[in-house]
């Protein structure tokens, strides 16, 4: 947990002042990176900094708390601070939860903290930029949902000018207020399904990246309720249509330099023995990180074989990795980094970050080898074919990749213990709670198969 310095403190005051800033969010995440915040006005921002902000946590989301518990306290990091663009007298905060004065072990900002310490003590700072898609919807009177932009009908829609056109003022206002908060936002783009976005912002510290995220996903789905859309992250809200991701494109630094970086990488990546160590890691944790890189059900629907109406799924199936190709899950778009490909709109980054990271660092520590690069289109061959020249497939579902998750020691000891279980084990819990909700109901593809068939 960051500490507050007088001189910070006294900065954030004069930035209030001069802002007109009223209130503040002290606000946290839970298990699914759902945020929740107290608004605290600017007159107790001593007492904010120094108690924090209390909550029953129990009501607040999956953090690990029962009702007999005594509260959570929302502590806020100052270096965090963002001041809320289109609500000029409003500023957040991220905060690390703390119960009775100790770090709580099920706070998300808390294991990724943890995990980078332990980088830091290897020597490394880890660097993250991510790539937020998502969809503007609109929710018709039956419940079903269409695409907000009733002109967007296109096969192949990705770059689409005119799609960009029509939802320019939404567009560009996300755009100016990205750059109004210092994040250097530099493309905006129509993505490759109908109705489909995704907005860039400049790579940084790893935690720095996670606090945006969350800012990021609240932002637009605030915004669109304001130009009357609905903003969904959720990885495959369409079947047709292909799905959402929030690809990492990751790379490790040791005292300011670019630990990933060779320009005299034989293999011609530019990567350094480091890099191709952590992508063996990888590549050896790949199914079981999947379980907190693809949370949902809904995630294993956008990570399948098969095509969309655009004519791919742009989603990764097998566990590869290889030059700037969007086939292989572990893309190498330019020297010096590596883009992981499973990680969706519905992952919690604080928990994804922790899992690559413990992944990778356990390749690095265990010289753990990456294997040779593919450049090969692997949509193009069957599953068949690919099994039996040796490659692993992802998980094709959430069960399965729990499984994988609980047997897989390195990510157990990164995510840490909880109170008297290990974070995997209550993480798993609810994730089987969760794909049970889903597998007891019935669907109109059920009904529609099995009706009269029998």
């Amino acid at each position: 947990m960051a500490v507050a310095t007088d001189s910070r403190l006294e900065e954030i005051r004069r930035i209030a002042q001069e802002r007109g800033v009223e209130f503040f969010f002290a606000q946290f995440v839970d298990m699914y990176g759902r945020p929740s915040a107290k608004l605290v006005p600017a007159a107790n921002l001593d007492d904010l900094v120094s108690d924090g902000a209390g909550f029953a946590g129990f009501a607040a989301g999956e953090i690990g708390q029962l009702p007999s518990d005594p509260d959570i306290a929302a502590m806020p990091d100052l270096d965090s601070l963002t001041l809320v663009p289109w609500q000029q007298n409003l500023a957040r905060f991220a905060c690390d939860v703390t119960v009775e004065g100790e770090a709580w072990p099920y706070c998300p900002r808390t294991i990724l903290r943890r995990q980078l310490a332990r980088a830091k003590e290897l020597g490394f700072d880890f660097k993250i930029g991510l790539e937020l898609e998502y969809f503007l919807i609109h929710r018709r009177d039956d419940g079903t949902i269409e695409i907000a932009d009733a002109a967007d009908t296109l096969d192949k829609p990705c770059y689409d000018m005119a799609g960009l056109t029509r939802r320019y003022d939404f567009l560009t206002t996300v755009s100016k207020y990205c750059n109004e908060l210092g994040w250097g936002n530099y493309a905006n783009d129509h993505e490759d399904a109908n109705g489909q976005f995704e907005q860039n912002f400049t790579y940084d510290d790893a935690l720095v990246s996670c606090d945006r995220a969350i800012f990021f996903r609240y932002m637009v789905h605030t915004l669109a309720e304001q130009h009357g859309m609905i903003a969904t992250f959720m990885p495959k809200p369409f079947t047709q249509l292909t799905g959402s991701g929030c690809h990492f494109h990751m790379s490790l630094w040791r005292d300011g330099e670019n630990a990933f970086l060779d320009e005299a990488d034989p293999r011609g990546l530019g990567l350094s023995e480091t890099a191709y160590w952590f992508i063996g890691g990888l590549k050896n944790h790949a199914r079981a990180y999947s379980g907190v890189t693809a949370p949902t059900v809904n995630s294993y629907k956008r990570l399948k074989l098969g095509s969309t109406t655009s004519g791919a799924t742009w989603s990764p199936v097998w566990i590869s990795y290889g030059y700037n190709n969007r086939t292989q899950m572990l893309r190498i778009p330019a020297p010096g980094r590596v883009e992981d490909r499973t990680i969706d709109g519905s992952a919690n980054p604080y928990l994804a970050a922790t899992a690559v990271l413990a992944s990778g660092l356990d390749g690095i520590e265990k010289q753990l080898d990456a294997g040779e690069p593919n450049s090969e289109n692997l949509y193009s061959h069957t599953f068949e074919e690919l099994t039996g020249r040796g490659l692993r497939n992802l998980p094709a579902n959430l069960t399965e990749a729990i499984d994988e998750l609980e047997r897989d020691d390195v990510l157990r000891g990164a995510l840490g213990r909880g109170r008297g279980e290990d974070y995997i084990d209550y993480y798993a819990k609810v994730k089987r709670e969760e794909w049970a909700r889903y597998h007891e109901q019935v669907t109109d593809w059920e009904i529609k198969e099995y009706l009269t068939r029998f």
